[in-house]
């Protein structure tokens, strides 16, 4: 019994510090080979485990984390759609676009007009 909790545990500290490795990580080209290299881990294993324990994969969370700094980016306004992709880690404005609008539903561009609408009076 005590076994099966130390294996929980062990996975649960992998998935946050694979979390974290995205994070910190999150503008560069994604690797799985970095990812758990960086973990001491193989790669089949982390992917394995981190789906189980999130219901995402590794490339959905680095995305989704991508997506979550240009949203800052593009809320504050100063940052146009395509330097917003840039410093988030995006090769390109298309692609750019596309892995947003998958994760939050609108383009770059709506996003900003939708957090212009949303400003103080």
């Amino acid at each position: 019994m005590g076994r099966g909790k130390n294996a929980q545990n062990a996975g649960d500290r992998l998935v946050a510090a694979a979390r974290r490795y995205i994070e910190e990580h999150s503008a560069e080209k994604f690797s799985l080979q970095a990812v758990a290299g960086a973990l001491y881990v193989n790669g089949s294993y982390l992917l394995r485990i981190f789906k189980a324990r999130t219901g995402s994969t590794l490339l959905q969370y680095h995305n989704a984390v991508r997506c979550e700094k240009a949203k800052a980016l593009l809320a504050q306004g100063d940052k146009s759609v395509s330097q917003a992709g840039e410093e988030t880690g995006f090769v390109s404005s298309a692609h750019f676009s596309h892995v947003f609008k998958k994760i939050t539903g609108m383009t770059p561009t709506q996003y900003r007009v939708q957090c212009e609408g949303q400003g103080p009076d």
